[in-house]
């Protein structure tokens, strides 16, 4: 009827079905299966990787990172889980689906200006590393005090050992550069043309050592020595990039076995790495390099920088009154100036 007001039923009635009640899963599948294996060269996503036990880097295996992953990253000197192909043959691309915690991580700052956020970028350079070995020559060229004293800031922010290599040991002799570093008690080894390298293995065995220095110190030298096939292994891990020449990556690089019993350890070549910018490194940080300077800070003003500048330092006092050897304050501090990028000239590029 004219007027009539229209009655509706459920059968007008539109219900748009509801989102499910049910809690979406996110398991991540386990990978019981997985091989564990070492991160040895990292190339635009492909990561070069090998068991730790393999004796030679033909059994390199290739592979890439997993999106379960996120954004973690991946780099040289980490210990991952491998699923996939794992075989190695040419063609062969595994999955990288787990990172092994880190025993420790060696960082470099992408420029010393704190100032800018390039500057303050910290890039991991290799991870679970146990020593820092920084290659120097005694002459020609001269030994650079700056240069090692930031290879120094670097390692005990990294909680890491150092190591002292000197090369061309038959130029000129170590007391000028030893004396430099009496405070430190800094480990060091002396390496001459033909010379003998059975010092240099004790102190690499068992270890993953990573190994920094400038052009022309003799560092190509001495690893070629340590690994006779080291040319022929770079080789073999270049065939995972896409024609880059690995003269400018880090590869870790198996050390023959010399011995029947014990691991020869690992050395990594970073050739690619002239000097660490330290900008993300704190005074607090560098100052666990110092065990016997740190309980004279603890009556110091916060944030204070330690340096000879900060008028309530304590650690002046700390020495006067005996508790610490004064060299021990001077190459602190000196090493704080390296961190900020002042000091030692021959620091300087060549």
């Amino acid at each position: 009827m004219p007027g009539k007001k229209r009655e509706y039923d459920e059968d007008d009635v539109r219900i748009r079905p509801g989102r499910s009640s049910r809690p979406r899963t996110r398991t991540r599948p386990k990978h019981e299966d997985a091989v564990d294996a070492l991160v040895i060269t990292v190339d635009r996503g492909r990561y070069g990787c090998i068991r730790e036990d393999a004796e030679h880097l033909d059994e390199l295996i290739t592979a890439m990172r997993a999106r379960e992953l996120g954004r973690k990253s991946v780099v040289v000197g980490d210990r991952v889980a491998l699923v996939g192909d794992t075989s190695g043959v040419p063609g062969a691309l595994a999955r990288i689906v787990r990172i092994a915690e880190r025993t420790s991580v060696l960082r470099r700052t992408a420029d010393d200006d704190d100032t800018t956020p390039e500057g303050r970028l910290e890039r991991v350079v290799v991870a679970n590393a146990d020593q820092l070995v920084i290659v120097s020559a005694l002459a020609d060229p001269p030994p650079r005090t700056g240069f090692i004293d930031r290879c120094l800031v670097a390692t005990y922010d990294a909680d890491i050992e150092p190591l002292l290599c000197l090369t061309k040991a038959d130029l000129a002799g170590p007391a000028n550069v030893l004396d430099y570093y009496a405070e430190l008690d800094l480990p060091f080894v002396l390496v001459k043309p033909e010379s003998d390298l059975t010092e240099v293995r004790d102190k690499l065995a068992g270890r993953i050592s990573v190994m920094v220095g400038h052009s022309g110190v003799g560092k190509s030298t001495l690893v070629n020595r340590l690994v006779p096939d080291a040319l022929r292994a770079v080789g073999v891990v270049s065939a995972i990039g896409k024609g880059r020449h690995t003269s400018t990556s880090a590869v870790a690089l198996r050390l023959p076995r010399v011995r029947k019993k014990g691991d020869p350890g690992w050395i990594i070549d970073t050739p690619g790495i002239r000097s660490f910018g330290l900008a993300h490194v704190s005074a607090e940080s560098l100052l666990h390099g110092f065990p016997d300077l740190v309980e004279g800070t603890i009556d110091c003003p916060p944030n204070c920088g330690h340096t000879a500048g900060d008028a309530n330092c304590k650690l002046d006092a700390w020495v006067t009154a005996g508790k610490a050897d004064p060299r021990r304050l001077a190459s602190y501090r000196r090493l704080l100036s390296s961190r900020a990028g002042e000091g030692d000239g021959r620091d300087q590029g060549e």
